[in-house]
């Protein structure tokens, strides 16, 4: 039996960082089925139009709760590691315009 792929850890995110990138990941991909150039109706539009809001206010406060604590540095380097692990690069060229079709 195949073994499943192993995925590079995580590296170590205070529990705020952690929801900061969930939440940052979950606006992302709302975005993504969003964009005009890559959807194909407007109820699925509409749909994740109406959960980036709720997502977007999380993500706020998540940043504010992160800010009161204390935690005034974004470690840029870390984050983006755990973005990558976490696919977030294929998460947010959904949010770009495709490629140009050939003449």
């Amino acid at each position: 039996m195949a073994q499943p792929p192993e995925f590079p850890p995580l590296p170590a995110l205070t529990r705020a960082e952690s929801e900061f990138i969930d939440l940052y990941l979950h606006v992302v991909d709302q975005v993504g089925r969003i964009n005009p150039a890559r959807g194909d109706d407007t109820y699925t539009a509409l749909r994740a139009a109406q959960a980036l809001a709720s997502h977007a206010v999380a993500l706020r406060d998540a940043l504010a709760v992160m800010h009161r604590r204390g935690e005034t540095r974004i470690h840029s380097t870390t984050l983006a590691r755990a973005l990558r692990v976490l696919d977030g690069e294929r998460r947010a060229g959904r949010v770009t315009l495709p490629p140009h079709p050939p003449s």
